[in-house]
């Protein structure tokens, strides 16, 4: 008997661990995702039309879209900061849009909406996997 709890337990572990890794999966690579796969629409919609708006904005303000190719620290920071928007950053990066120099401190503020959106991103994917996980309750 305990060894059909026990596979029925290590069962629902695998099926836990695989939900949870592609909810975080998910969740980077569109904003929102990891909690929609989890039934939590008004928390993956909230974050779908807040990442995402951060992002539109910061490409109208100008801002720029980071390479993994230069050696400045700042830079390799910020490419991380872009690289957590996931399909958001290579669908930029495909359609070259923030590719400019920043010259003006709008475009700054634009450069840092894109970067701060990533990072939101990732915070949210990460919360996606800690919600099916069960290491956080709603």
């Amino acid at each position: 008997m305990t060894t059909k709890v026990q596979a029925s337990a290590t069962a629902a572990g695998k099926t836990n661990s695989t939900q949870a890794i592609l909810a975080l999966l998910a969740g980077w690579l569109i904003p929102g995702a990891g909690h929609f796969l989890l039934k939590k629409w008004i928390r993956g919609s909230l974050l779908f039309v807040s990442i995402v708006s951060m992002f539109l904005i910061g490409l109208t303000l100008k801002g720029k879209i980071y390479s993994p190719n230069t050696g400045d620290l700042l830079d390799i920071l910020n490419f991380a900061g872009d690289l957590g928007n996931g399909l958001l950053y290579f669908l930029a990066k495909a359609m070259d849009m923030g590719q400019g120099n920043v010259q003006i401190a709008v475009a700054d503020y634009g450069t840092k909406f894109i970067v701060v959106a990533g990072l939101l991103n990732i915070v949210s994917a990460v919360d996606a996997h800690s919600l099916a996980i069960g290491r956080k309750r709603s």
